[in-house]
């Protein structure tokens, strides 16, 4: 059960690694500061990304529902965690309540992710090439750490 839950907890530290990646990239426009290491500062990704007018009234179409779906999705994610987690946890382990919890999780883990990538794919369509370019860069060069669990378990 030990390697179980280790897989499960490495997997949604990996999803959460890909929500704060799209979270980052939908919330820059918002943003003012450094993008990132070695990065010029810009009021936001459409600055960033040099859109302009028609690009950015497209692109705030294409994200108009993108981030509460996302938004919802981590929620349930993020609840049915805890869920999983008071079950592994409890006084005496269901099992199969604890396997359906997983599988639950998995299945709201691979909408998130097709969620992000035809989100990913629909911005893609509204850029030019040196554009896509700079985009990726930017997700490319946002850090990746260890999730919370894997620090609690290093020497």
């Amino acid at each position: 059960m030990k390697s179980t839950t280790l897989r499960l907890l490495f997997a949604l530290s990996l999803l959460l690694n890909l929500g704060v990646l799209a979270a980052f990239a939908y919330r820059a426009a918002e943003s003012t500061g450094a993008l990132g290491a070695g990065q010029a500062s810009v009021a936001g990704l459409a600055e960033y990304l040099d859109l302009g007018d028609e690009q950015q009234r497209r692109w705030h179409q294409a994200e108009a529902g993108f981030l509460q779906r996302f938004e919802a999705g981590a929620t349930a994610i993020h609840e049915g965690r805890d869920r999983l987690l008071r079950r592994i946890f409890a006084e005496s382990p269901d099992m199969a309540a604890i396997e359906s919890d997983r599988a639950a999780i998995a299945r709201l883990q691979d909408e998130q992710q097709q969620l992000v990538i035809e989100q990913l794919l629909a911005e893609r369509a509204l850029l030019d090439s040196r554009q896509r370019e700079r985009l990726l860069q930017l997700l490319l060069s946002q850090p990746v750490g260890a999730s919370g669990f894997q620090e609690l378990h290093r020497d």
